[in-house]
């Protein structure tokens, strides 16, 4: 539909009615407006899966491997895939816009959203980013590219002054939105909740004079939630949308402004073209039907996603791919073997449909002819698992799973409903039948029969007040409270608990009742009920594994984190693997040199084993299909195709900044010098470099050619010519720096571009490799600028490994 069209639909409404659009109807929706011809409109978290209107595990999600997984397959073709599925799967939930994806830079890897966020380079970030925007909205659902800007970390991330001088804002932090908005057009862009050099973002020049001004965004500027903070500057300023609703700082008080002349009405009118333009781009008006999204299956795009990205970062005396031929017995060990780990915490989290475990996924591909056997070993997690549908009914029907009464303040009761986990989370509604306002306790029901005889771990963790009985015998009562501050997220995914034992004998029944009283101004109710069975003590526990490792031909040891400690809500305050995980591996290693480690979090963590071990897969966060994707890479029946997005650091401290702000600001004081760049500059030697991973061939880098010379602001591309070396088909990422001594200070290397190849055993194939203008300019003075003179240009498989060299002269 023309601008002319959407201005005539924006001059038929009221002022009422134009601002009434600016704030959320709900915490997921937009009003509609039959007088512009406007449906309702649907928005949903985000980044690795549709999630929908409910946080709720009766509405399954799709759930696709983390963006740092993502971004460590280097592969454009796939992120677009990837976005593709997110589309159908809004699709198939009723939903327009999606929450994602969030393209800041990974800073810190203390940063809490790190597993959320692609990369700590803005070209990789820009690129994956793209394509991932483009397969979202080649579906007609629009991405959301999040959040505007230096939203790095999540320490006081409501109200935190990110102090970046313009030059490391330029090159590094806006450079991904720039480029995305560029090369994609994205539909939404989310501003942050944090102030940048004093402003907030909701309220910040840089939408309007950047984004809009410079770049040329023509979609919607959308408020991350709650992060609205006034009527007169947001309503002068770029931002559009106030979410959620459908209370805040706009509304009456927004009427009141245009009336008294504060804000212009001319303003408003802007903000609900681009919303109606929006709304024509996902068929939001006049009844238009949304396109069907014709999709790869999500089982076999999510199988390939997840070993696209997993790396593998150390592979001596080839102990992968495993020959399965010669094993008998293999002993899959650790905490994330039987218990999948593929989310980190917040918004980011869905229920997915089904996740495989590299325990259920190594079986099923081994099949009976090699026998798996499994331990623990130790925990990586401190909160206990969700009451699940294997071990508790519901009372009122018997079936597998928890009853569910919303009552009053009297406790009389309100609604009903039958649910599938202990893990109850409620944000901005309790249902379409259950009044917000009216529920005062929420009541959870259910009999565990006792599989085994022993001590039952029984517990709540939640902020609030609680009771908790067991056939009608207390266990716990009272107010659980929450350590940090007032943020949601943080009381969803690091809640405080409690805990009680209860000695069962095998076959015995109790019914379990949980109350929790529903604070009246709370944003949203959650918290879990936790059961765990019998358990060897962990002492005992991990003698087990080891003991296992002893007697197989090859130990899995799968260790990782979870999203108690990679999450939304806060940073991180170590690096270290949690629990005794590093202890179980040098036990294991002592009883079973054969052994292969598979580091299953969404950011780095310490391994300072590493060097002992002779093969480490890094596996991210990888989706539902994690099982069946490891068992195909240990096989050798996929390639590990990742790459690594970051530096993977070997020790804690220097050179990683901090996320924590002293009173009130965070200075970025590195500038443009962040992960390998921090690296390089102080001589430090990670554990494994940006860009690092190995696979099962080996290739030969020949030769390079490129022009002696470029103009300035024109590309160049470099030919880069390489052979497999090894046994077997692959596919290498070829990877370019740049690097410069000249006046203006820069990084000793710089990522320039990438492009991807593949070649069957001893072939040699060229690849062009097109660097943009932009990777030989810095930000100076309010413009972009070029050194003029030689550039050495690096080409190789990562930023250690570097064979090629070639030099080109920029001119004027």
């Amino acid at each position: 539909m023309s601008t002319a069209d959407l201005r005539a639909r924006v001059r038929a409404l009221s002022l009422e009615q134009k601002v009434r659009l600016l704030t959320g109807a709900d915490f997921w929706s937009l009003h509609p407006e039959p007088a512009a011809g406007l449906r309702r409109v649907v928005v949903s978290d985000g980044p690795v899966g549709v999630r929908g209107e409910a946080f709720d595990e009766r509405s399954t999600s799709a759930n696709t491997p983390s963006p740092t997984s993502l971004a460590a397959s280097w592969d454009l073709e796939l992120a677009h895939r990837v976005g593709r599925l997110l589309a159908a799967e809004a699709r198939r939930k009723g939903v327009d816009v999606l929450l994602a994806p969030t393209v800041n830079l990974h800073r810190t890897p203390y940063g809490g959203r790190h597993f959320e966020c692609f990369s700590e380079d803005p070209l990789l970030t820009g690129e994956i980013g793209a394509a991932y925007v483009r397969g979202v909205q080649s579906g007609g659902v629009a991405a959301t590219v999040k959040h505007f800007v230096a939203n790095d970390s999540e320490t006081d991330r409501m109200t935190v002054d990110a102090r970046v001088d313009e030059r490391a804002l330029r090159e590094l932090y806006l450079a991904p939105f720039e480029h995305i908005v560029r090369e994609a057009g994205p539909w939404l862009v989310m501003a942050a909740y944090n102030r940048v050099n004093g402003t907030t973002m909701t309220e910040h020049a840089l939408i309007e004079e950047v984004l809009r001004g410079e770049w040329g965004f023509d979609g919607v500027v959308i408020s991350d939630w709650f992060a609205t903070r006034s009527t007169d500057e947001a309503g002068r300023g770029g931002l559009d949308l106030a979410m959620p609703g459908p209370e805040s700082p706009w509304g009456q008080q927004l009427v009141d402004a245009v009336r008294d002349g504060r804000v212009a009405e001319s303003d408003v009118d802007e903000k609900v073209l681009n919303l109606l333009r929006l709304a024509d781009r996902v068929c939001a008006l006049d009844g238009a039907e949304p396109p069907a999204v014709a999709a790869d299956r999500p089982e076999v795009v999510l199988r390939h996603a997840a070993a696209a990205g997993f790396v593998l970062a150390r592979n001596e005396g080839d102990l992968l791919p495993l020959n399965t031929a010669g094993t008998r017995r293999i002993a899959v060990l650790g905490p994330n073997a039987a218990a999948a780990r593929t989310l980190g915490g917040g918004s980011a989290s869905v229920f997915p449909p089904y996740t495989v475990s590299p325990l259920d996924g190594l079986r099923a591909k081994l099949g009976a002819d090699v026998e798996v056997v499994h331990a623990r070993g130790v925990r990586s997690t401190e909160l206990l698992a969700p009451a699940s549908p294997e071990l508790v009914t519901d009372p009122e029907t018997g079936q597998p799973g928890l009853a569910v009464r919303f009552l009053d303040a009297d406790r009389a009761p309100i609604s009903t409903e039958h649910r599938n986990s202990g893990k109850l989370i409620w944000m901005g509604s309790f249902g379409p039948d259950v009044p917000v306002e009216a529920v005062g306790f929420v009541e959870v029901r259910g009999v565990l029969r006792a599989t085994e005889t022993g001590a039952h771990r029984i517990g709540v963790a939640g902020a609030g007040h609680f009771t908790l009985a067991v056939d009608d015998r207390p266990l716990i009562d009272g107010v659980l409270e929450l350590p940090g501050g007032p943020d949601p997220i943080e009381a969803m995914v690091r809640p405080p608990q409690r805990t009680a034992e209860v000695q069962l004998s095998a076959g015995q029944e109790v019914e379990l009742v949980l109350t929790h009283r529903v604070e009246a101004d709370a944003i949203g109710t959650t918290f879990t009920l936790g059961l765990e069975t019998p358990a060897l003590p962990e002492e005992d526990e991990l003698a087990h594994a080891v003991e296992l490792a002893a007697s197989a031909d090859v130990a899995v040891l799968v260790l990782g984190t979870s999203d108690e400690s990679e999450s939304e809500g806060f940073d991180r305050d170590t690096l270290a693997l949690p629990g005794r995980q590093d202890e179980l591996v040098r036990r294991v290693i002592a009883a079973n040199p054969r052994t292969v480690v598979v580091v299953n979090s969404g950011a780095p963590v310490l391994l300072p084993w590493a060097q002992e071990v002779p093969a480490v897969l890094l596996s991210w966060f990888p989706g539902q299909e994690f099982g069946n994707a490891l068992a195909d890479v240990l096989t050798g029946d996929a390639e590990p195709g990742g790459r690594l997005p970051v530096t993977w650091p070997a020790a804690e401290g220097a050179p990683l900044p901090s996320p924590v702000p002293q009173s009130g600001a965070l200075e970025y004081a590195e500038s443009i010098h962040i992960g390998h760049r921090a690296f390089e500059r102080s001589g430090i030697e990670p554990a494994f470099w940006f860009g690092h991973g190995l696979g099962y061939t080996t290739w030969a880098y020949e030769e390079a050619e490129v022009p002696s010379e470029v103009v300035e602001g024109a590309d160049v591309t470099v030919r880069a010519r390489l052979r497999n070396t090894g046994q077997r088909s692959s596919r290498e990422v070829v990877q370019v720096y740049l690097s410069r001594n000249g006046e203006v200070e820069r990084p000793k290397h710089w990522l320039a571009a990438f492009a991807t190849v593949e070649a069957a055993p001893g072939e040699s194939v060229e690849v062009p490799v097109r660097i943009p203008a932009r990777a030989f300019q810095h930000w100076q003075n309010g413009t972009w600028q070029a050194e003029h003179g030689l550039f050495t240009l690096r080409i190789g498989r990562s930023l250690a490994e570097l064979p090629l060299a070639t030099e080109v002269a920029v001119k004027p």
